[in-house]
């Protein structure tokens, strides 16, 4: 390890299936150690995790990490978005935690959509309308089935909220992560009482909203961990938000970042308001905002259909006429959480590569069609589309998001943006500086800008014309179950 310019902090990403910790350097941004380690989702009919399983693989990150992290004056935690996890008196999880992609909460989402003021009243609220995916139709979820369990819960907490308690001893989460509960009204950022009293959410179980730059507390027991006690415990975020701070993110520029889920977002000016429930109106992690569009199948459902074809992931081949809509899990962009994949077009001559271009063709569609809502009229439509996540580094991937949407392709080279967003949020707390400019001063956006090619409207008019022809079945598929 060389020698530190400036004081190291470190930065997670809880992520759906792993934590990763990174141990940077405050001043270069240098990244001077590294942990990984796996978590369980369950593979039934929801999808859940013990987020005991969270923390102890947040030991297991930071061991790896070594003696660097015993240096660490301060830490952030960056956590996937939207999971409802219920404590009981003692802080200990009554249940596994409901996760994003557990879509089973579809009709109360519907529900309490139809019974409370209708969409628009929800985006002009809460910033966003409900899906499957948001943790207060989880906990409408949990009401209805589990009622013992919401008895017996005390606090309710998202997943970084969980970790960083266990951390400071103190119920705190931040704007962005709050942002998509749906109980958090963007217009006052606050907790919205109607709301919660609609669910019967008493708000005392809710962690205290820290402000952007605010210390949400210090390590108060090691339990073992490589910190000093009073190490400094910045208020953390979700995941997006996180990235967000690790790309140094400046108004209207676009990010379409490819992992187990697809998203589209930039950083606005302007609070966003979709009725239509495409955009999600999040706030970001230091005062501005960040609409949002997600969709539940994306490099996962095409990393399924090549295993089903026998296929490496990158053995595609060009395809003309056929069309591949993924909803592997059921769908959130657009709106059809059980819904099922759909092939259209498949003939005798069609080839596994094929396929497999289809799946990444229906994929891609889905996120630049929700992108050209999440973007501000003002922002500039040549400028590079940044690529990050997982699928980042596939020429599949590159190539598909090149040819649909005839914009230039920039590939930041860091790869670990969530924990590196996270790491500039505790940097932020030494230095007293905006994280985003403290993750410009490191350059985390650095990478190869793919020049623009033209795009290609006819595979585009061709998906959008079997998704609507589509629309009935896929309609009726979504109001079963």
């Amino acid at each position: 390890m060389s020698a530190a310019e400036g004081p190291l902090v470190v930065g997670v990403d809880s992520s759906t299936q792993s934590t990763k910790a990174l141990v940077v350097d405050a001043g270069t941004g240098e990244i001077v150690a590294s942990g990984q380690a796996p978590h369980t989702v369950s593979a039934g009919a929801g999808r859940e995790s013990d987020p005991r399983q969270w923390w102890d693989a947040l030991h297991e990150a930071l061991r790896q990490c070594g003696e660097a992290a015993r240096e660490a004056a301060a830490v952030s935690i960056g956590g996937q978005q939207h999971g409802l996890v219920t404590l009981d008196e003692h802080g200990e999880p009554v249940r596994p935690a409901l996760l994003w992609n557990d879509v089973r909460s579809a009709p109360q989402a519907r529900r309490l959509t139809e019974e409370l003021g209708g969409a628009k009243f929800w985006a002009e609220r809460t910033g966003s309308v409900p899906a499957a995916s948001f943790t207060v139709t989880k906990w409408a979820w949990l009401a209805e089935n589990e009622p013992e369990a919401l008895r017996a819960t005390k606090a309710v907490r998202l997943p970084h909220d969980y970790l960083t308690e266990r951390l400071t001893g103190e119920g705190t989460t931040d704007r962005g992560d709050a942002s998509g509960t749906g109980w958090w009204a963007s217009a006052t950022e606050g907790y919205d009482e109607e709301i919660l009293a609609r669910v019967g959410l008493d708000p005392a179980l809710l962690p205290r909203v820290v402000r952007p730059g605010e210390i949400a507390g210090t390590v108060r027991d090691t339990h073992g961990l490589p910190f000093a006690k009073g190490t400094l415990v910045a208020g953390g975020t979700g995941d997006n938000a996180a990235a967000a701070l690790g790309l140094g993110l400046r108004p209207g520029t676009p990010v379409l970042s490819l992992g187990t889920s697809g998203t589209v977002y930039a950083v606005s000016k302007h609070r966003p308001a979709d009725p239509t429930g495409t955009v999600a109106g999040f706030a970001d992690a230091h005062g501005d905002w960040l609409p949002l569009a997600c969709t539940l199948n994306c490099t996962l459902a095409v990393d399924r259909l090549a295993a089903l074809l026998g296929l490496d992931r990158e053995a595609v081949e060009p395809t003309a006429d056929l069309t591949l809509l993924p909803y592997l899990d059921g769908e959130r962009t657009p709106n059809l959480p059980n819904a099922s994949g759909l092939l259209h077009g498949l003939r005798h001559d069609t080839t596994a590569g094929q396929l497999l271009q289809a799946a990444y063709d229906g994929a891609v569609h889905s996120l630049l069609g929700a992108l050209d809502l999440v973007l501000d009229e003002d922002a500039d439509p040549s400028a590079p589309l940044l690529l990050i996540g997982g699928g980042a580094r596939g020429t599949a991937w590159q190539q598909t998001v090149r040819r649909l949407s005839g914009r230039p392709v920039q590939i930041p080279e860091a790869k670990e943006l969530v924990a590196l967003g996270a790491a500039a949020q505790a940097a932020g707390l030494l230095t007293g500086e905006d994280p985003a400019a403290v993750a410009r001063r490191w350059n985390t956006a650095r990478g190869p800008v793919l020049e623009a090619v033209e795009r290609d409207d006819a595979t585009l008019a061709r998906i959008a014309g079997v998704l609507s022809d589509a629309a009935p079945l896929l309609e009726r598929s979504t109001h079963t179950g």
